[in-house]
């Protein structure tokens, strides 16, 4: 029995559910495999680079079905940011113009970064200096996130 599953063993999901429960699943198997993936040689922070990837994919998913598509029910939206299966803040700041694609809280987050401003892969790839201008995120892995540039396209090193 896989977590989700599991999580909401008890809870009866709102109608549509069915309809997304085979790529949520997919989802939370990817992000098992690289928790678990092995360290070969990467620096510490590199090995959650993939998790912030898989995490902005899930609720990018969501988000395109309810905001884009407007396939998803509102219900359906509510149950899964309840649960904690969908990330409400992250999505909801995708909404507001100029965070359409940000990658990640933890890029905007003020109190992570030096001098109290933003994550460098928030700033333009032509505003930034030689030495930042392809660097990812130490955090994120995000090289590139700020708005208007890739337009839905997260750029995030491998």
């Amino acid at each position: 029995m896989s977590s989700i599953r599991r999580k909401l063993k008890n809870k009866k999901p709102p109608e549509g559910w069915e309809l997304i429960e085979e790529v949520i699943e997919d989802f939370e198997q990817q992000m098992k495999e690289a928790v678990n993936e092995e360290q070969d040689g990467k620096r510490k922070a590199e090995l959650t680079w993939k998790i912030h990837r898989l995490h902005w994919e899930k609720n990018r998913f969501i988000y395109d079905l309810m905001y884009q598509r407007k396939v998803m029910p509102k219900e359906l939206y509510e149950y899964l940011v309840r649960e904690k299966i969908a990330d409400g803040a992250l999505i909801s700041k995708w909404r507001k113009p100029g965070y359409e694609i940000v990658c990640s809280m933890l890029a905007i987050q003020k109190g992570n970064h030096n001098f109290g401003t933003t994550s460098h892969c928030r700033v333009p790839l032509a505003l930034r200096g030689a030495q930042q201008r392809i660097t990812p995120d130490v955090q994120t892995g995000c090289v590139s996130c700020a708005s208007g540039l890739a337009q839905g396209k997260l750029l995030i090193a491998q």
